[in-house]
């Protein structure tokens, strides 16, 4: 008689069946930790006989042993992840930062499909900002050091420290539910399969920096290594005038105690520009190293220690115009501001990571932490023409940005049961960013036509900023799993997850104005205005009475805000086999999230303004089937509903400058959730070892998404807003492509090579729809509603979106000779930077077409591996562009400049 197998003879079986698959899929050790290669499993067919008792086990309760049948094992050449995962996802691997060569987070996520990299730090997925997707570390969220954004810039997570990512672009309900364009989970290294110690030293130029002439400032003598000596240390005058509760200006304080507060002020070191005759190059080095050994009694305990620091120049020489439109139709375009600039930035990196690991039996509990500190020392000077005012103007800025991150996590996983049916895993972690800018410091000067700069006494022109940014996110979560004992193959899932995100974000401005001392304003030596700067901000001067100290921090005092995000979440999820052919994942997720912000005045503390916090609960659905075809092709489907919340600088009523656009920003205190409705569709053919083709289609509807409306007055760039746009669609295709080739050369130099190509396509339209009765709602005050089109154009882009996204790899590699020769291609279309007023004068950008070559050599010396790496970057020499096109084609460019062509060297050597 047929009987129907039990779980436990089934379980046996398939264990049987894949255990000649163990052997392919070997550990594979890479430095600094090991990957498991990809399991590219054939087709396994078995037919057990009746007289197999052995695929039989003693069936619970007195069942009646049963006995399997046959068993087909389907997914040829399917990779490990693509296999694992139910959802359409990207993966990073280990080895795909050895080929590229890619520094950092950012640089690497370029490459993978439909995803570009904004501001050389942000993510964007299938076109949508980074308000639309999400980052994770090790499945914890990420706190974020920059004023204007929650999200965590990826440039900031070294490669050396990272095991891989994956980019999920369709959503499941164990991820939070702030999911627009995807989700990046980055995977910092595990513990290594043997000890090893690593060291590597590089450096590097660039075409437009090293070698040129760049400006400079003297700073302090740590400089180098991205940290303040102290110069920039706030002085002790200042700290006490501050703790005062008052604001710094005549009305609280004397003429003298203001002029004491300005001569405490750091002056030479960081007031006068400097021309270097030859900026130096880049340089980097780095040290891991990793140990794991047996404790007995099935347990294994291993460490891992990364370290690294990197020194980069960078000089760009380049245009920023503003724009009026004129005419009786506001058709024509003209200039209101002309001016050339040229800044030198000089970025220091720090960055660590320490992991430990132990693990017994089938548990495992790991400690990681990582510390980046990175910082930006920049030199700029700007000159031109203000045909507004009619004059010629310039402006001397020095700057320091010191961004620091610190993230701690432990996690566990834990398999219970005689085959693992029941897991629980666990995480818990604490992170703090911050950013720390004192001694922000610009001087303006007039064409005084004499061939000489003045400096404008009677306008004030300069001012010296101190601002802080801390970010702190405690989050835990649990994710449980239960493999049910039915027969066919169906596990169920829940979990919970909290975090709590807070924020504080402040500055303070201050100015020299003409004084009321013995001049009083009128009479100032004829010499004053021509003096070099740290002559004209002299203790003399101030002494004198010719200058005083005045603060001029936003307006109220409300230059400061604290911000708090708590998001209680759940879910549970159920996924398996639906017929032998077909698998399906589904899930629901419960959100409950609180996210206030309050600005408070910065001088009494009191809080300044009443701000309704958004309180919303989500109940949101996750559908994903995947059907397997053939032996090596799948199809997916995926269906959702997710959400996206303002940032907190979007919703704090406050004027702001970006320094990264030199554009005031003015938040919005009415902004309410994005909700969004995501459709996709994906063929999946694994036709080789390693080889793929994927063809996919999406649809996302957004109620309510947050675009940048940009206002403008007297020709000149005044602030920028935010407002809900009543809804959006966003739809597209997605190609992918990789295979290797081994074109028979008959030549000894070419045995064991083979060229290598994988390249990717997103196409994507967006469409902003605003009908004739929707309305937005500006803050004025009251939050008084506008027609929408009065600020949105019916049927225009999303804001950000690119049409076209396209990557190419192309390349040689050679695994007996240790060779791999990459050549990288990226190409973005050009997209909305924020929207003009008066459904015109749209910031435009252009990524264009970048071009890198990447190659890396391993050679042996006895035992000792030597690798050495060279690459080249951005070799059409793609100049950065951001401009207004006027109705006649013509152009004024917000931004331009030409960032030339770098090359970096690399040599590193593993014992």
């Amino acid at each position: 008689m047929k009987r129907t197998p039990t779980r436990s003879g089934l379980s046996v079986a398939i264990t049987t069946l894949l255990a000649c698959q163990g052997a392919w899929a070997q550990q594979h050790d890479v430095p600094g930790g090991q990957a498991t290669v990809p399991s590219q499993a054939t087709i396994v067919h078995a037919t057990i006989a009746q007289s197999a008792a052995t695929a039989a086990q003693p069936a619970a309760d007195g069942d009646q042993a049963v006995q399997l049948d046959a068993v087909e094992v389907r997914g040829e050449y399917i990779p490990e992840p693509m296999l694992q995962t139910a959802e359409v996802a990207s993966f990073v691997t280990r080895e795909d930062f050895v080929r590229t060569g890619d520094s950092d987070a950012a640089d690497a996520l370029q490459r993978v499909s439909g995803v570009s990299i904004v501001g050389d730090k942000f993510v964007y997925v299938r076109g949508l900002g980074e308000r639309y997707s999400s980052a994770l570390l090790n499945g914890s969220p990420l706190p974020s050091p920059e004023p204007m954004q929650r999200v965590v810039p990826l440039d900031l997570f070294p490669a050396e420290a990272l095991e891989g990512m994956t980019v999920q672009k369709t959503y499941s309900a164990r991820y939070p539910g702030e999911f627009g364009g995807g989700v990046v989970d980055l995977q910092t290294l595990n513990i290594p399969a043997e000890p090893f110690l690593k060291l590597s030293v590089g450096g590097g130029f660039n075409s437009a920096t090293t070698g040129e002439k760049g400006l400079t400032y003297y700073g302090g003598d740590d400089d180098f290594w991205g940290y303040d000596d102290g110069t920039r240390k706030m002085p002790r005058a200042l700290q006490d005038a501050i703790a005062t509760g008052k604001r710094i200006d005549r009305t609280n304080f004397s003429n003298e105690e203001l002029a004491n507060i300005g001569r405490s002020f750091e002056n030479a070191n960081l007031n006068v520009l400097q021309e270097k005759d030859s900026i130096d190059p880049d340089v980097n080095f780095g040290i891991s190293a990793g140990w794991s050994g047996d404790m007995g009694d099935d347990a294994r305990i291993g460490f891992i220690a990364v370290a690294g620091f990197d020194n980069e120049w960078r000089t760009i020489f380049g245009d920023q115009e503003q724009g009026v439109f004129l005419g009786d139709n506001g058709e024509t375009l003209s200039y209101a501001k002309d001016y050339e600039f040229l800044t030198t930035r000089n970025n220091a990196r720090v960055n660590g990571l320490f992991g430990v690991g132990y693990e017994w039996g089938t548990h495992r509990i790991d400690l990681t932490t990582l510390y980046v500190h990175d910082t930006i020392k920049e030199a700029r000077s700007r000159a031109g023409m203000d045909y507004v005012s009619g004059y010629g103007y310039r402006e001397d800025d020095t700057r320091w940005f010191e961004r620091e991150m610190v993230n701690n996590q432990i996690s566990g996983k834990h398999e219970f049961g005689e085959y693992g049916d029941v897991k629980v895993e666990w995480r818990a972690a604490w992170a703090r960013a911050t950013r720390d800018v004192p001694y922000e410091k610009q001087i303006g000067f007039r064409d005084e036509g004499d061939g000489y700069w003045a400096y404008s006494v009677r306008n004030q022109e300069n001012y010296t900023r101190f601002s802080g940014v801390e970010d702190d996110v405690a989050s835990g979560g649990v994710d449980l799993s239960w493999r049910l004992p039915v027969e066919r193959d169906l596990t169920l899932l829940a979990g919970a997850s909290y975090m709590d995100n807070d924020r504080n974000a402040w500055s303070r401005e201050f100015r020299f104005f003409a004084g009321d001392g013995p001049g009083n304003g009128a009479e100032l030596p004829f010499y004053f205005p021509y003096q070099r700067p740290d002559y004209l901000f002299s203790d003399y001067n101030l002494s004198q009475g010719w200058l005083r100290l005045e603060e001029t921090t936003g307006l109220g005092g409300q230059a400061a805000y604290d911000a708090t995000l708590k998001v209680l979440g759940t879910y549970v999820q159920v996924e398996g086999e639906i017929t032998p052919n077909l698998r399906g994942t589904f899930g629901l997720r419960y959100e409950d999230a609180t996210q206030a912000v309050h600005p408070y005045d910065i001088y009494t503390g009191a809080r300044a303004g009443a701000i309704a916090p958004l309180e919303n609960d989500y109940i949101l659905p996750a559908l994903t089937l995947t059907w397997n075809l053939a032996d090596n092709r799948q199809l997916r489907f995926g269906a959702s509903q997710t959400i996206a919340r303002p940032q907190f600088r979007e919703l704090s009523p406050q004027l702001y400058t970006d320094p990264d656009k030199d554009r005031q920003l003015y938040g919005n205190p009415y902004l309410v959730d994005s909700e969004l409705t995501n459709l996709d569709a994906r063929y999946e053919w694994f036709f080789g070892s390693g080889e793929y083709f994927t063809a996919g289609l999406f649809y996302k509807q957004i109620d309510k998404p947050i675009e940048a409306i940009m206002f403008t007055g007297g020709g000149d760039a005044l602030w920028q807003t935010f407002v809900n746009a009543p809804e959006a669609t966003v739809y597209g295709a997605e190609l992918e492509f990789k295979k290797y080739f081994d074109p028979a050369f008959a030549a000894d130099w070419w045995d064991g090579n083979r060229l290598y190509l994988a390249t990717n396509y997103t196409w994507t339209q967006s469409e902003v729809n605003a009908d004739e009765g929707d309305t937005v709602a500006l803050d004025s005050g009251t939050g008084i509603t506008q027609p929408a089109r009065s600020l949105i154009l019916d049927g225009s882009a999303l804001q950000g979106q690119s049409e076209h996204i396209a990557n190419l790899q192309f390349g040689i590699e050679n695994t007996d000779k240790d060779l791999q020769a990459t050549l990288i291609a990226n190409y973005v279309s050009e997209r909305i930077s924020a929207r003009g007023n008066n459904l015109r004068q749209d910031l435009m950008e252009e990524p264009g077409l970048t071009l890198d070559f990447v190659l890396r050599k391993t050679m042996r010396f006895g035992e000792t591996p030597v690798t050495l790496g060279l690459a080249a970057r951005n070799l059409l020499d793609t100049e950065v562009d951001e401009y207004i096109e006027g109705g006649g084609g013509q152009k004024i460019h917000v931004l331009r400049y030409d960032p030339g062509v770098s090359y970096s060297f690399s040599i590193s050597t593993e014992f």
